[in-house]
């Protein structure tokens, strides 16, 4: 998604679960035990019609739908708005969370099934439904979301606030001095910017952007042209504000607030003198936000300007307006925006929740705050005299680990800086997913090449809603000197390197930094990574041989250490388990955790399936899309599932593979996903430090694989259960369990608001 935190949870009335073929109801949550192992609880294994051909592939029952699945976490992070977990306005930054992902989720998916069944209503994926079949269960299914959503935020969040002196008034409730401030408001700083437009032959139904707020009025009486017009659009511009403060000795000092909707619904008549406003009603279109770009571009940053135009104005995927608005208004839309009734979601509430949090300085009402660790091996290395180059002195003693958000993210900008100035520093090179012209880490780059520095910058100007950023970033370090490519067309640079050149005693070192994440500060602050510092001379060299492929031409490089999509990666993937199978079926100890966000890619599935049958102890930890059944009786009663949903967004990518005692433990960029695996630049590299290794592996795999408070389980039917502690058994949070131990930080089980 997006730099937007995508999670959130709820115990008791929040839609727990979807299922692939039939509706559950929102309200329906079943509870777990924490310990999901099958014999030790007795857990009935689901049946599943499935089979297997011939060439080994498993039949489309064997797999849960991708589109629904990924529905299907979206509705976990909504279950956190109602949860008693995380206090009161971080529930109310979980309603935005969702609805962010809900934007995205039409934008992109919905907009991609139904561009599918406009060719065809054909299932060509593996789950065997049709687009027809897959959109009508997603209506059904978001329908009940943001019908639950809104509830959420009028029954449970906003009287709580209300408790607390945040309000969001009602023009209603407002008095005569609020309503008159409210009246300057909309003269002085709203209607200069508003632009009416009528519905007439001389003005056809205007083009809106996407996801733009807008009013359809309808009017009596004739204009000053005299012409008898009943219907006006009236779009808002995103330059206003859409939540607005009123002043302090309006309010005695609290939080109270109104809507922008609010103030020009209640002074829309002012925008049509000499005629009467009968009606006013917000509404709100989405389009297709994917973008279309050939591989065979002769030029990716102008073709990507280009496209980026039309994102504002795609295909209409939704339609929402809010619940007072008469159908004979809302069908008027729709047929202006040429969609059906299942595309209309009426709403009770601002159409756009994304825009509804205020940054309210409250501490008691958000998560506690904490300091964020720099590791000691960088901390010792800081206390000595030569500063300038004490990170290159820690990595060459060995390898350091880092954590994020729980450690700082400081220690990566703060080594490119000492590349920019240190004399011994010869060259740069790095990729850049997810970044921005006020990055840190830009500015270093930029730095270094201006000290003369041969700095190179591999930018993925396609990462989905930053290509604008990224373009500018580009940008701006052409400016500085550096060389800036753009990877490879046809697949996207996924992999997250940094590789420091330094001459030191008349030879060439190399430092390297290896990530699951973006070199995105603000990321780094809301999402669990993993970043590697290391000297290795074998993984250094790998990583050179990778920028080599990156900006130049030739054959894969063969490499040492490092797993490398789309050559090697899913190849080494799948011998790894067959290397299980093979353990399992010499009666060894076998054992296979995996921490990714996201399961998909077919071939992967089928071989957990078989390591399942073979014996094979399987453990998946995803944070989000699942498309494979685990705990079918016969397919994969080896195999569990689960989710662990909370404050900050899980993102680190992990393999673990027992290999009858000669462990393997990898981190990387790439989830289990097609795009990732052969489409996609990523890099998986091995933890090989004892001490790190039992760090990764306790901290990231087992920590999470006892939680018992945030996390959900996937049963064979394709429902997620929430985890509960058992009886007398003590709750465990994975992520304030790392708090705690790293940070020192005690978190409440529960708030109380």
């Amino acid at each position: 998604m997006t730099d937007v935190y995508d999670q959130k949870n709820k115990n008791e009335d929040v839609n727990s679960a979807i299922r692939t073929n039939e509706t559950m109801n929102i309200n329906d949550v079943t509870d777990v035990n924490n310990d999901i192992d099958t014999e030790s609880r007795g857990k009935e294994l689901a049946e599943v019609e499935w089979q297997r051909s011939e060439d080994g592939s498993y039949s489309p029952s064997s797999y849960i739908n991708r589109d629904l699945s990924l529905l299907q976490f979206h509705l976990r992070v909504l279950a956190q708005a109602a949860s008693p977990h995380h206090p009161l306005l971080e529930r109310l930054f979980f309603l935005m969370i969702f609805s962010s992902n809900i934007d995205e989720f039409f934008e992109i998916r919905v907009a991609g099934i139904m561009q599918k069944f406009s060719m065809g209503d054909v299932s060509t994926s593996a789950h065997g439904m049709r687009p027809s079949e897959l959109l009508n269960e997603i209506s059904t299914i978001t329908h009940d979301a943001i019908d639950e959503q809104y509830r959420i935020l009028n029954e449970d969040i906003l009287p709580a606030l209300a408790l607390e002196d945040i309000r969001y008034l009602k023009r209603d409730e407002l008095n005569a001095e609020q309503s008159a401030w409210m009246k300057r408001y909309f003269i002085e700083q709203v209607s200069p910017v508003l632009t009416p437009i009528s519905i007439d032959p001389a003005h056809p139904f205007p083009r809106l952007v996407n996801k733009s707020l807008n009013f359809i009025a309808t009017l009596e009486g004739k204009d000053a042209f005299g012409r008898d017009i009943n219907l006006a659009i009236v779009p808002a511009p995103r330059s206003l504000p859409r939540v607005i403060r009123l002043p302090d000795e309006l309010t005695g000092g609290k939080e109270h607030h109104v809507m922008l909707s609010a103030i020009i619904h209640e002074h829309i008549g002012d925008l049509f003198p000499g005629m009467s406003v009968t009606g006013c009603h917000q509404f709100r279109l989405t389009r297709n936000a994917d973008l279309d770009l050939a591989d065979d571009v002769e030029d990716i940053a102008k073709a990507l300007e280009g496209e980026l135009e039309n994102r504002r104005f795609g295909d209409k995927v939704r339609l929402e307006v809010t619940t007072d608005c008469p159908v004979h208004i809302s069908d008027y839309l729709l047929d202006e925006f040429e969609l059906h009734d299942n595309q209309l979601y009426r709403v009770n509430g601002p159409v756009n929740l994304t825009r509804l949090l205020f940054d309210f300085n409250i501490p008691a009402l958000r998560y506690q705050p904490f300091t964020h660790v720099v590791p000691k091996e960088f901390r010792r290395e800081m206390d000595k005299l030569d500063k300038a180059t004490s990170m290159f002195a820690a990595m060459r003693k060995s390898d350091v680990l880092v954590h994020h958000p729980f450690h700082a993210f400081s220690p990566i900008i703060n080594l490119l800086w000492q590349a920019a100035s240190d004399p011994k520093v010869l060259a740069i090179k790095q990729t850049l997913y997810r970044s921005g012209t006020n990055s840190e880490i830009v500015k270093a780059l930029a730095a270094a090449a201006r000290n003369g520095k041969e700095v190179t910058a591999v930018i993925e100007l396609r990462a989905r809603f930053d290509e604008a950023s990224n373009i500018a970033v580009a940008n701006y370090l052409q400016e500085a000197g550096a060389i800036v490519v753009y990877g490879i067309v046809g697949y996207k640079t996924h992999a997250k390197l940094m590789l420091i050149v330094r001459r030191e005693d008349n030879r060439i070192r190399r430092y390297v930094h290896l990530g699951t994440g973006n070199y995105h500060a603000a990321n780094a602050k809301v999402y669990t990574d993993y970043g590697l510092f290391s000297a290795d001379p074998d993984i250094s060299e790998d990583i050179h041989k990778i920028f080599q492929e990156l900006t130049g031409m030739g054959k894969p490089a063969n490499l040492k250490k490092l797993l490398h999509a789309p050559f090697t990666l899913h190849e080494k993937l799948m011998s790894f388990i067959d290397d299980e199978i093979a353990h399992a079926k010499a009666g060894k100890r076998t054992h296979i955790i995996i921490k990714a966000n996201a399961l998909t890619e077919r071939r992967l599935i089928g071989k957990l399936y078989d390591a399942s049958q073979a014996g094979v102890k399987v453990e998946l930890i995803l944070r989000s899309m699942c498309c494979l059944r685990p705990q079918v009786k016969g397919l994969s009663e080896n195999i569990t599932v689960r989710s662990v949903i909370g404050r900050f967004l899980e993102h680190t990518r992990i393999y673990y593979f027992y290999n009858n005692g000669a462990e393997r433990l990898y981190c990387g960029s790439a989830d289990w996903m097609d795009r990732n695996l052969f489409h996609r630049v990523e890099v998986a590299f091995p933890i090989e430090n004892k001490k790190l290794f039992k760090q990764v592996y306790e901290d990231g795999l087992l920590n999470y694989l006892h939680d018992n408070t945030q996390a959900w389980a996937l049963n064979g039917n394709g429902v997620w259960q929430q985890i509960q502690p058992a009886a007398g058994e003590a709750p465990h949070t994975a992520q304030a369990h790392l708090l705690k131990t790293i940070n020192s930080v005690e978190e409440p089980t529960t708030y109380v608001q």
